[in-house]
């Protein structure tokens, strides 16, 4: 696995992308995992000190393109937890409405009643390792989410404090499985959490509900919305969850999906992208 660093800001793990710089050797200087680093993501609990590597070292690192890379890898590799909110967009809530069979009966409420979910880390894959089918005689479902990775140790924070503990944003697929089981294990499949196709860091991003986000399958478009159409926002979102249990370095939120969620089968690729973070290919097979 490799370290890459492109556009000055733009963290990821095996990059395969545009030009790009292999910035693996700066992985010394940081201080070796410990047991105590067990809740939270070794590389982003570091990332002030990676930042300070990369730039003394990215002039006379190696200088690679999109044919030396094989695959992109999660730019997250061990979060503590993958947190999600529900029907955070209102033309989503109108969607559920009307196809309660579809989505569960189970849910309703407003976001704060049925509360925010949890999702299995290992669920949590990068874009090239796809999204593997385990229940083939149900519907799996892709939602597109504006995915925010924690920066630091974030307790109890006020919501005009929270952009301070975000360290930057990703492409999300939220896959579930639906049927009737709490939505936070149809949620947790292997490869049911797609992060990529890097990290944009916070300060690349000045305006994050402005950001187009769109997903194609199969080359038709399925959903396209903004950020700024969420129902409850991205600060709102870290201090609510902040209320409950201690947000760490690494931990994702899954911010929510718009409407156009719908069916994927093997053999469908899913092509999505949200501006400012890059694009993101996503081929579903069979487990």
């Amino acid at each position: 696995m490799k370290l890459g660093w492109i556009h000055g800001g733009t963290l990821a793990a095996s990059l395969d992308g545009d030009t790009w710089r292999d910035v693996t050797a700066i992985l010394a200087e940081l201080p070796a995992p410990s047991i105590d680093d067990g809740h939270v993501d070794w590389l982003i609990s570091h990332l002030p000190r990676v930042r300070e590597a990369v730039a003394r070292a990215i002039d006379g690192a190696p200088k690679l393109t999109v044919n030396d890379a094989t695959a992109w890898l999660s730019p997250v590799r061990r979060p503590g937890k993958i947190v999600g909110i529900p029907v955070n967009y209102q033309d989503h809530v109108d969607e559920v409405e009307q196809a309660r069979q579809t989505f569960t009966n189970r849910y309703t409420g407003s976001i704060r009643q049925q509360g925010f979910f949890l999702k299995a880390s290992s669920s949590l894959v990068g874009p090239s390792e796809g999204i593997a089918i385990r229940f083939p005689e149900r519907e799996t479902h892709h939602e597109l989410e504006l995915a925010v990775v924690i920066g630091r140790r974030a307790d109890r924070v006020r919501p005009e404090d929270a952009a301070g503990y975000i360290a930057g944003y990703c492409i999300g697929l939220d896959m579930v499985v639906r049927g009737p089981e709490d939505r936070s294990m149809r949620k947790s499949l292997d490869s049911y959490s797609v992060l990529g196709p890097w990290l944009t860091t916070a300060d690349q991003i000045a305006d994050p509900g402005s950001l187009f986000m769109w997903l194609d399958v199969n080359g038709s478009r399925r959903q396209s919305c903004y950020p700024r159409d969420m129902i409850m926002g991205i600060a709102e979102q870290i201090a609510w969850i902040s209320e409950y249990c201690t947000l760490w370095p690494g931990d994702v939120i899954m911010t929510g999906t718009s409407s156009g969620v719908s069916r994927v089968v093997p053999g469908d690729r899913i092509l999505c992208s949200i501006e400012g973070l890059g694009s993101m290919q996503v081929d579903v097979r069979a487990a």
